[in-house]
């Protein structure tokens, strides 16, 4: 039996152990069949039990990133909001640096990091690297009580979008550097937020696919964030005009 129909197979097993319905296959003729149309028949029997499994599988996937960005609110009462905030990074492999010290604390590769940095209580942070976890505007509020926050880094993170930015407005007084470049989920609608942000002075917005006119939006950007160096790698920056009053309308928000 191919390797093909065998992974299938085992797809559809799975899915029995879930409590999925399986239906039986078609008598014994279709064994004569070619691979490419038993396997084209077996999809079609067994099409809404896949369905209903990878459906399971995003639901899960859904709720490890709601628990994994969940408040700790607990570890805040008891260890002060700095080890609360610098724990929940680290629980997301990210890393950060404490204001006033030149060490950062990293995850490595299997998620184990260095607990040393339970030394430093009630010391805030002062530069976060969140890049690449599943951080999302609901775990954003484990981070909200860091008013000296001067770096924060979320490039390519799957989760980070409109609503993300909106909330981080709570750092308008501290927050020079922000590299948001490579989500997927962010338009031009969330950016208009950022003019909140009065002390940034570095916005990497690069390779942003919900963007439709890069070239005009970063005029758009420069202006709304004067003393901002904005970059915007990964982009045909050519300005087309069709769309430009949209764009327009969006970063000036409703009036």
């Amino acid at each position: 039996m191919s390797a093909p129909f065998m992974a299938l197979r085992r797809c559809c097993q799975r899915s029995a152990h879930l409590g999925v319905a399986v239906r039986p296959c078609s008598s014994s003729s279709v064994s004569s069949l070619p691979l490419h149309k038993r396997v084209l028949l077996f999809l079609t029997q067994r099409f809404y039990d896949v369905e209903m499994l990878l459906n399971w599988g995003s639901m899960q996937k859904r709720k490890r990133t709601h628990n994994r960005n969940a408040y700790y609110g607990y570890t805040r009462e008891f260890y002060g909001a700095d080890l609360a905030s610098a724990y929940y990074i680290l629980s997301l492999k990210g890393g950060f640096r404490y204001a006033g010290q030149s060490e950062w604390f990293l995850t490595d590769r299997r998620g184990k990091f260095n607990w040393a940095f339970l030394d430093h209580k009630d010391t805030p942070l002062e530069e976060v690297n969140m890049s690449h976890t599943i951080i999302n505007y609901r775990g954003l509020v484990n981070l909200e009580g860091q008013k000296s926050l001067r770096t924060l880094s979320v490039r390519g993170c799957s989760e980070v979008d409109d609503w993300f930015l909106a909330r981080l407005h709570v750092f308008e007084d501290s927050l020079e550097e922000l590299d948001i470049s490579h989500c997927p989920r962010i338009t031009t609608g969330g950016l208009a937020a950022l003019r909140n942000l009065k002390g940034l002075r570095r916005l990497d917005v690069s390779s942003l696919p919900g963007i439709s006119n890069p070239g005009l939006l970063v005029i758009l950007l420069e202006e709304m964030l004067p003393q901002c160096h904005v970059v915007a790698t990964g982009y045909d920056h050519s300005l087309r005009q069709e769309g430009e009053g949209e764009i327009e309308g969006h970063m000036q928000g409703p009036r």
